[in-house]
């Protein structure tokens, strides 16, 4: 009778194993799928902080200079200096 309980046990500890790696939280699928979403969430942080960069730098060039407070006028305010006269060239 032991002889055969020996190998019975074995058996299903193993089904129970293989279960829990196809199966079970630790799956293969699930930490396959939770790899996708980490890489989409790493590509997500890659863009936001280039775009914090770009914000950080604006900042900078305002609180230092005049000159990107001209061009933001000048670009998007369509302002002109005294004595300064506008010409658009249409093509």
């Amino acid at each position: 009778m032991a002889n055969r309980f020996v190998p019975i046990v074995l058996i299903a500890l193993l089904a129970v194993l293989h279960g829990q790696l196809w199966f079970g939280r630790g799956s293969v699928p699930n930490v396959s799928k939770l790899q996708g979403q980490l890489d989409t969430q790493k590509r997500n942080n890659a863009q936001a902080g280039l775009a914090n960069d770009r914000l950080s730098a604006e900042i900078r060039d305002l609180q230092e200079g005049l000159e990107i407070v001209e061009e933001k006028a000048r670009s998007e305010l369509g302002m002109l200096k005294s004595n300064e006269i506008y010409v658009q060239i249409a093509r």
